[in-house]
């Protein structure tokens, strides 16, 4: 966390500076190497600011105030990025190449793949990025991670692992794309193929991109296959229209061979029912629980959000069984009409 709390380190005008050693001595991508106009594309790599409300669901855990990139990918100013950067943002600024700024409004967010869409309010005027194949990705393949600013921002990185992840916020994809060396300003970047295309969005810093390897700095990101079924969707509903996944408010942690509870979102379903940061983690009706991940799948299995699940913990030497009551996590969020 940076500042006075507001920012929880997606603003990362601080932050360039823990990474730029590592940026530095990055390999930088060689136009003279690329069937494509390197500068041309990476100008379709823009700035993204966001201003989220005080009273905001996300505000305690993601800042008020949000930086990092987002892709232009189509003639209509429409920009993809991470959608952590722009959930329930009652206020959006893109920072385009020449410094020139535009406002856009959002679009919509999928909470299952991590995507947010934004559109500009005026006309980009550069040439969008074609969506590529990531399904095609194969570990120890070069790309390129741009965040805004041209080639001064771009690094000439490599594929170290394709797996699956999972996250501590109730997030899991089957299979991310983990790249070195990391970018420090990961949120939203782009992540460019050898012929110029989209294959994947920026989310997160991670010490062990590389399969079993500890400290292996990296960055995790998005492939883009994952916004193709859902693109639709997205630009006609906000969100993708499949039934809502379960959702517990839970945050958790993985230790010693155990999952623990890290903590509850306030006003969520594992705080309503008495969860409690410390808590273990032993069975879901019933089913033992070994991981995040298997927590995820077997939850996600049991039926939409509304199912009441039974969470049995350890707590003080004790066994005890929580049922919850899961919830749509859409329905904690502000939407843009009620800012």
């Amino acid at each position: 966390m940076a500042e006075n709390g507001r920012v929880n380190g997606h603003r990362p005008r601080g932050l360039p500076h823990l990474l730029n050693p590592v940026l530095r001595q990055a390999a930088p991508p060689k136009p003279e190497d690329l069937p494509f106009d390197l500068d041309e594309t990476l100008d379709a790599v823009v700035g993204l600011a966001a201003e989220i409300p005080d009273d905001a669901f996300t505000a305690p855990f993601l800042g008020t105030e949000r930086e990092g990139n987002g892709v232009v990918i189509d003639d209509n100013g429409l920009v993809l990025t991470i959608g952590y950067l722009i959930t329930e943002a009652m206020e959006i600024t893109l920072s385009l190449a020449g410094g020139r700024k535009l406002s856009a409004e959002p679009v919509g967010y999928d909470y299952d793949s991590g995507f947010g869409l934004v559109r500009a309010v005026a006309p980009i005027d550069v040439r969008p990025l074609p969506l590529g194949d990531s399904a095609r990705l194969k570990e120890g393949e070069p790309v390129i991670v741009a965040g805004y600013g041209g080639r001064e921002q771009a690094v000439g990185g490599k594929v170290l692992s394709l797996r699956q992840f999972a996250g501590y916020w109730e997030y899991m994809l089957d299979t991310a794309i983990f790249t070195t060396p990391p970018h420090p300003n990961w949120g939203g970047t782009a992540v460019i193929g050898h012929d110029g295309s989209l294959l994947a969005i920026g989310s997160l810093y991670v010490e062990e991109a590389a399969v079993g390897k500890a400290q292996t700095p990296g960055n995790m990101s998005v492939p883009i296959d994952l916004l193709k079924p859902i693109f639709s969707d997205l630009i006609t509903f906000g969100r993708g229209r499949s039934a809502p996944r379960p959702w517990l408010g839970l945050f958790t942690a993985e230790a010693m061979g155990h999952l623990f509870v890290a903590g509850v979102a306030p006003g969520g379903p594992s705080d309503f029912s008495g969860l409690q940061s410390g808590d273990v983690i032993v069975s879901l009706n019933g089913m033992s629980i070994d991981d995040m991940s298997d927590l995820y799948r077997k939850l996600w299995a049991i039926g939409p959000a509304g199912v009441t699940v039974h969470i049995t913990v350890l707590r003080g030497g004790d066994a005890i069984d929580m049922p919850i009551r899961t919830a749509n996590r859409y329905d904690f969020l502000k939407s843009p009409t009620e800012h």
